[in-house]
């Protein structure tokens, strides 16, 4: 009688305890699901400012190719920076660039995605989703950190969501501090028809 006893305080012990173990990883995983969001919040001025010129920089797309700023001359670019690799809001994101691309296109521009995943993990999240452009790799941290958009959260660095639009000479048009994942193509594809019609000046000194 005494042994069944023990036999079950031992058993409501583990399962107590197996209760507590899940509901900590259930409260862990809720955190880092979070973080991913908190990268959207509350973005600080970025380090680039509109009328000067884009800061240079070449990173390896998803292919391991090496792709320059500078030589993007000529055409419009959409450089647009993501948190991570294959999670909700990137994926909408992505998406969303890889089906209107041909509009976007047609108005002479080229998207350019970076975040500071390898190029390994680009290279899957791009086979997986399909993705029709470059999407670069900043996992030293350089670019991210040049045009003020690298955060940090729980010792993980991530690059804020945000959007530059750069013109055909090199210069910052029209910066996107926080962005909603699944309309910004649109938005996007909106700001640069209405940049196509403005006057395109020199840098400022």
């Amino acid at each position: 009688m005494g042994y069944d006893r023990d036999i079950s305080s031992i058993w409501i012990i583990m399962k107590l305890s197996l209760s507590g173990i899940l509901f900590l990883i259930l409260i862990a995983a809720l955190i880092v699901w979070l973080g991913a969001f908190r990268a959207d919040a509350n973005p600080p001025e970025p380090a680039v400012e509109e009328g000067r010129s884009a800061p240079d920089f070449t990173l390896q797309d998803q292919d391991g190719k090496p792709v320059t700023l500078s030589e993007q001359r000529g055409k419009w670019v959409v450089l647009y920076f993501y948190p991570k690799d294959d999670t909700p809001g990137c994926t909408k994101e992505a998406c969303s660039f890889r089906d209107n691309l041909t509009a976007i296109q047609q108005l002479d521009a080229r998207i350019l995605g970076v975040s500071v995943d390898s190029v390994e993990s680009h290279k899957k999240f791009a086979e997986k989703f399909k993705l029709n452009f470059p999407i670069l790799a900043d996992d030293r941290y350089q670019v991210t950190a040049r045009y003020g958009v690298l955060s940090s959260y729980m010792g993980m660095k991530v690059a804020r969501r945000s959007t530059v639009i750069i013109d055909p000479l090199g210069i910052v048009r029209k910066i996107f501090p926080s962005v909603k994942p699944e309309d910004h193509a649109l938005e996007i594809h909106r700001a640069l028809v209405e940049l196509r019609n403005s006057v395109i000046t020199a840098p400022k000194s």
